[in-house]
This record gives structure tokens, sequence and C-alpha cells, in this order.
């Protein structure tokens, strides 16, 4: 099982993987990857030919920058 690190002690060029952004943030696969394609969330970087992740401190600002419910 994966464990999630909490923002505040996070290194600096940690790359989240998007079951680690299901984990941390409750959002569905399909719900990311929408909003990342309706420019409303932060773009992923390439890893690989077939993988993709998101530097923690790109979430993190996401995050801060979202309204509060």
């Amino acid at each position: 099982m994966r464990q999630t690190v909490p923002a505040t002690t996070r290194p600096e060029r940690q790359i989240l993987r998007v079951a680690d952004l299901q984990a941390q943030l409750g959002l569905s696969r399909t719900t990311i990857w929408r909003l990342r394609r309706a420019g409303q969330f932060p773009q992923p970087i390439r890893l690989s030919a077939n993988t993709v992740g998101w530097p923690a401190h790109l979430i993190d600002e996401w995050l801060t920058a979202r309204p509060k419910a």
C-alpha cells in the first residue's frame, strides 16, 4: 500500500503518480484527467514513454489556490 507524505515534509523534487493523487486528493483517475484537459489542473511531466507524474510542489500550489468549501 502506498503511503502519502504530508506536504510540509515532502522532498522538493518528489513526483506524484496518479494513484498518489487519487489517495491524497480523493479524486478519481477520470476526474483528474478531465480537470487537466479543461486546464483546471497542473500538467503532468513525462517520466517515460508510458508514465507521467506531477511535481508535488505543483499539486501543493494547486491545492492552495483552490477556493475553500
